[in-house]
């Protein structure tokens, strides 16, 4: 059901802001790609194509991008570009994936070395972020060589750990401000107050990605993904999914969010996959079991849908907003089905379940 699931949403997928560059595509894009590592006869990798080359013209352009945003959310989807390029050589691809990279020298930072989030969000330093941009780096600079900037990228990752991580709880909290200024931030420690699922989500499959890509050099990075992978269980619900504020299981209007309980999956049986000490994929597949149990679902319609996420959340100003970081603003944003947060993370954890099945573990790292 889940494959057939994940065929018609690509196949009736529309770009998420309208055809214009961006992370909600992204998601999807990355679920196709490891879905065609895992099945290569499957759609997959046409679905892939059809829908990148629609946001790329002849020239490698990319549709909607603007560097000068200094957004780190434009940067995720590149991977694709990465993983089409290899795959067929097609200039386009690279030309897309250089426009991408060359962002990133450019990119503000906080005076510890991480990049800003955005440029409208100036000395923040958002859990997303890590996803966002760390994996494409790296990504990219294996393609060119570039030590400089894969360096970069794992020093960033090793310092962002750091920052977000709460010693008390070893959970992550959502963003940090370096200027101490933001509402939302706590005023001796720069960190938003309450524990988002789905900012540690955005975290977690990037230090299993992070840990893939830089293998021998990931060892601060392999260990946060071994403390992740324990206290995350520890917050486990009986039926395998993970609540919207991870910690307060008590709490009144608290619920199973879908997308992080899909990042958390992804994060669990790609870890073990990759053979890193001390994850194992029950709690992964134990998610993916909930997931298929509680939230795929028929709509009114009768079609089947992802149930149970989060729309968006953030810190700060949006939209006449004031996004404050507390308990009662992440439990105040709508709830959605089918949302490609939710939907490219299942696809992911799906594709790891598949190649689980098909492949043997591999040497710990």
């Amino acid at each position: 059901m889940m494959m057939a699931y994940f065929d018609a949403f690509a196949r009736d997928y529309r770009y998420y802001k309208g055809g214009a560059w961006c992370y909600e595509d992204g998601c999807i894009y990355r679920g196709l790609a490891l879905l065609d590592a895992a099945d290569p006869g499957g759609p997959w990798f046409a679905h892939l194509k059809r829908l990148v080359d629609g946001q790329i013209d002849p020239d490698g352009h990319l549709a909607g991008y603007r560097p000068e945003d200094f957004n780190l959310d434009n940067v995720q989807a590149g991977r694709a570009l990465l993983f089409l390029h290899r795959r067929l050589g097609d200039v386009r691809y690279r030309i897309g994936a250089d426009a991408l990279a060359a962002q990133l020298p450019l990119q503000p930072r906080t005076p510890g070395g991480n990049y800003w989030h955005k440029l409208v969000y100036p000395q923040q330093v958002w859990l997303d972020g890590l996803y966002m941009a760390l994996p494409f780096q790296l990504d990219y600079a294996l393609l060119v060589g570039d030590r400089q900037l894969y360096r970069d990228a794992i020093a960033q990752m090793e310092s962002a750990i750091i920052l977000l991580r709460d010693a008390g709880t070893r959970l992550y909290r959502h963003g940090y401000d370096a200027g101490r200024v933001q509402d939302w931030a706590d005023p001796v420690t720069g960190l938003s107050r309450a524990y988002w699922s789905r900012a540690m989500g955005w975290l977690a499959m990037a230090l299993v990605d992070v840990a893939e890509l830089a293998g021998p050099d990931a060892g601060a990075i392999t260990a946060a993904c071994t403390d992740l992978a324990d206290i995350l269980a520890q917050h486990q619900q009986p039926d395998g999914r993970w609540l919207q504020v991870t910690d307060l299981p008590d709490l009144e209007g608290n619920y199973p969010e879908s997308s992080a309980t899909a990042m958390f999956a992804y994060f669990y049986i790609a870890g073990t996959r990759l053979g890193l000490r001390g994850l194992s994929a029950e709690p992964g597949l134990r998610a993916l079991a909930g997931l298929e149990r509680h939230a795929l679902a028929p709509s009114p319609s009768g079609r089947t849908e992802l149930q149970q996420i989060c729309y968006m959340a953030g810190l700060g100003g949006f939209s006449g907003r004031n996004r404050d970081g507390s308990v009662g603003y992440y439990l105040s944003e709508p709830i959605v089905a089918d949302d490609s947060k939710g939907v490219g993370p299942l696809m992911m954890a799906a594709a790891e379940r598949l190649m689980r099945e098909r492949q043997p573990l591999a040497t710990a790292v």
